[in-house]
């Protein structure tokens, strides 16, 4: 009986839901750091610099394994897996870097590279930026079937302030490796904090 009159699941329908989701709240974080905050005037030099793409992979492989989290969280008894020690890989690896730096560099120094010229802004506007996506990432989860709500928003939360990061990086001047350690990860963690607050408000079922 409770089977009866039931439509076939679509098995696309979580492909198309991402598909949709990350252009749109790309779009929408581009939309923000453009036009609020500016493309970086010393952006087009910065290409050549190493800590250039240092910066923009780790931003990339946060919001990947943050999308990877989303993906599995989605489903229920399906576990984390690997994203959970590739975050802390990456994480540790810009630390490990951030720490060579600050102790290869004169003492008089280690303060601007560790605040540089905006880390009082930094967390607040990487989290203003990820705001589309959080929306999006949000809307994706509502449409699949969490059962660890907390977490799945938390994941919703850290894949939006990751990617959301990423495209601040067109504004950000900073390229230092403990900046990017601490006020980055900070930033992606505001949206974290938020979406594990509002994953059980939001996407019960």
């Amino acid at each position: 009986m409770l089977a009866t009159g039931v439509d076939p699941i679509d098995a696309k329908r979580r492909a198309r839901r991402f598909l949709l989701a990350i252009p749109v709240g790309l779009l929408g974080a581009l939309v923000l750091t453009l036009g609020m905050l500016h493309e970086n005037p010393a952006l087009p030099s910065t290409l050549v610099k190493p800590m250039f793409w240092v910066r923009e992979t780790y931003c990339a492989a946060l919001g990947l394994l943050g999308i990877g989290a989303i993906h599995r969280l989605g489903r229920p008894g399906i576990r984390l897996g690997f994203v959970p020690l590739g975050i802390a890989v990456v994480v540790s690896v810009m630390w490990i870097l951030a720490a060579m730096v600050l102790l290869a560099a004169p003492a008089q120094n280690r303060p601007l590279l560790f605040f540089g010229r905006t880390a009082a802004v930094c967390p607040f506007l990487i989290a203003l930026v990820a705001a589309p996506l959080f929306i999006a990432f949000l809307w994706v989860l509502r449409g699949l079937a969490p059962t660890r709500l907390r977490l799945a928003g938390a994941a919703g939360g850290f894949a939006a302030g990751s990617l959301g990061a990423l495209v601040y990086t067109l504004h950000c001047p900073e390229l230092a490796a403990p900046f990017l350690g601490f006020w980055y990860l900070l930033g992606m963690l505001i949206p974290t904090t938020l979406g594990a607050w509002l994953g059980p408000r939001l996407m019960r079922w």
